[in-house]
């Protein structure tokens, strides 16, 4: 079945740096777009970037970009999400998300705090 696990979130000061993992299992990893996401309190969950199967297609929200890095290891089924210059408003709980078969499948969420 297909699973995704996020790991790397943390605690950083702001402007510091933290990088996320989303590995991936169950499914045909190279032929999927790969999502991040992110939830702050009381916020609804937005769309940070993403990524296309072959890692030539990225787009990332506006305000990451120039910020945050997303990119694939194919050969470990695995999404990064470089993110520096972080920011307390970046402070969420970071999620990746495939669509396979019309169904959405996402991870657990992993933690991300910026604060000094």
């Amino acid at each position: 079945q297909v699973q995704l696990v996020e790991s790397g979130g943390g605690s950083v000061q702001p402007g510091g740096s933290l990088r996320l993992s989303c590995a991936a299992s169950g499914f045909t990893f190279s032929s999927y777009i790969i999502n991040w996401y992110r939830q702050a309190p009381r916020k609804e969950r937005e769309l940070v970037a993403w990524i296309s199967g072959s890692g030539a297609g990225i787009n990332y929200a506006d305000s990451v970009k120039g910020r945050f890095t997303i990119s694939r290891d194919n050969a470990k089924n695995t999404v990064y999400l470089q993110m520096n210059s972080l920011k307390p408003e970046d402070t969420a709980v970071y999620f990746c998300k495939v669509v396979k078969g019309g169904v959405d499948y996402w991870g657990q969420g992993t933690q991300v705090t910026v604060s000094s």
